[in-house]
């Protein structure tokens, strides 16, 4: 049976071809929304957790609990949240080095 190609409207693609440019498409939209996905996850995250870090280590660990100067935990406060930002960094690294199919040491056809 003949069906007529979205992409290039010719009839000469068979129904089999076509379901399996239609599933190609899927799956690469579907790869495409996870990666969409993850870095806006990440992007909320490098947002947040450094400035949020930086004024609950201030305020409640630095000036709180170790009774530091105000100019002294604005320092350390600065550290924490600097390697906040490189854990999150070195965590989407991680996670993009990973994303997609498992790729092992045999061919595949």
């Amino acid at each position: 049976m003949l069906a007529v190609c979205t992409h290039c409207n010719s009839h000469t693609h068979s129904q089999l071809s076509v379901n399996l440019s239609l599933m190609n498409l899927c799956r690469n939209e579907s790869s495409l929304m996870a990666a969409l996905k993850t870095l806006l996850f990440f992007t909320i995250l490098m947002v947040t957790l450094p400035i949020g870090l930086y004024f609950t280590s201030k305020t409640y660990v630095f000036e709180g609990s170790m009774k530091m100067s105000s100019s002294d935990s604005y320092f350390y406060a600065a550290i924490v949240a600097v390697l906040a930002v490189h854990v999150v960094l070195a965590l989407f690294v991680y996670v993009a080095w990973n994303e997609g199919p498992p790729k092992g040491k045999g061919k595949y056809d």
